[in-house]
């Protein structure tokens, strides 16, 4: 073949790798594989479509005779020491027991398990009553539990011990304006901005911001994911927001799908993108162990983020085997807490397209 031949194959395959555009990655590869604490066991509570797993990873009752677990948020104590705050009721009552969950608190010696069960948060306030737990440290340095959906208008309680005792600081409240209307107290998630400031978001896709943990927060608009090209717009629940990476980051899952998307904003409040692919699916293989084997769990939901060093290392997800309406109790169905090891660092290098 003559010289010049050679040059315009080349220079045309040249061109062609050139104008070729690689697809950012999804979040859902980003998450790593989940170091086997116990021997994975085929026999536990569960369905078999489950397939073997780690019964010391989370949190949950290994026997399936008293308690459903649900929500999980995790906080490092000063001393080393995992607490996990989570929400949990009678397995005897089926899934529809979370009406009547309370907030529990959890601890570990390993960020992925096994947690050991402590007992409830406020047994003194209604019954320790409580559901959509979600942890976080203030910036005074205290520690507080939000919880909302069985208590509205979401109510906060604060301790300066990650042990307790919790004291209950009060209810959010919302500032009167254009979009309050909006702000129906469900899956509310808050946390603490880089400016100081606490940023809140709930079931419908309205963003709030206050200077105070309680409020008075100020609704920034309407739904968010209706203004998303490509975002689904109904049937979204349990956002979780945190910043990293110079970004906002949501993921909010569509409980009829069972999928998750992951949207970011460079301020937090507007111009939410979203991002490709899938946050998480419980269909995919993205729950595997350092031997090979795979967890297909039938719904996973209540995501949350656990961050060192300004990225997120881990993420705790509710999970259960079957569809809910099929957990009825005094069965071998049933939900617990899973902790699952994810590469945040990698992630906020560039994995985003708000970045560009």
């Amino acid at each position: 073949m003559k010289k010049k031949s050679v040059f315009i194959i080349g220079l045309v395959l040249s061109l062609a790798s050139f104008n070729v555009v690689h697809a950012a990655s999804s979040y859902i590869d980003y998450f790593k594989t989940t170091p086997i604490i116990d021997s994975l066991s085929s026999s536990c509570w569960g369905a078999a479509a489950v397939g073997p797993r780690d019964q010391s990873n989370g949190l949950e009752d290994r026997t399936m005779s008293k308690y459903a677990y649900w929500d999980g948020g995790i906080i490092k104590g000063p001393d080393g020491t995992y607490h996990m705050f989570a929400s949990r009721w009678n397995q005897s009552a089926g899934h529809n027991g979370w009406f009547g969950s309370v907030a529990v608190h959890a601890t570990s010696s390993n960020l992925y398990g096994p947690y050991t069960d402590k007992g409830m948060c406020w047994p003194n306030d209604q019954g320790g009553k409580g559901h959509n737990v979600v942890p976080l440290q203030l910036k005074d340095g205290r520690y507080a539990i939000l919880v909302s959906e069985t208590r509205r208008p979401a109510d906060i309680f604060v301790s300066n011990s990650l042990d307790g005792p919790w004291s209950k600081l009060g209810s959010v409240s919302i500032t009167p304006n254009a979009y309050s209307s909006k702000y129906t107290a469900s899956n509310v998630y808050i946390m603490l901005r880089p400016d100081g400031r606490y940023g809140l978001i709930e079931r419908d896709g309205v963003i709030g911001i206050a200077d105070n943990v309680l409020g008075p927060y100020t609704i920034q608009g309407t739904n968010i994911y209706a203004k998303i090209p490509g975002c689904p717009t109904v049937n979204m629940e349990d956002p979780v927001m945190w910043y990293s990476g110079g970004l906002y980051h949501i993921i909010v899952n569509k409980w009829d799908t069972r999928k998750a998307y992951h949207i970011t904003s460079q301020d937090g409040i507007s111009n939410w993108k979203l991002e490709p692919g899938y946050a998480y699916d419980p269909t995919a293989n993205f729950i595997r162990y350092s031997n090979g084997a795979v967890n297909h769990w039938n719904k996973l939901e209540r995501p949350n983020v656990y961050m060192e060093n300004g990225h997120v290392v881990a993420m705790t997800l509710a999970a259960i085997d079957v569809a809910k309406d099929q957990d009825l109790g005094n069965d071998s169905h049933g939900s617990k807490v899973i902790v699952i090891p994810f590469d945040g660092a990698a992630l906020d290098s560039g994995g985003c397209s708000a970045n560009s």
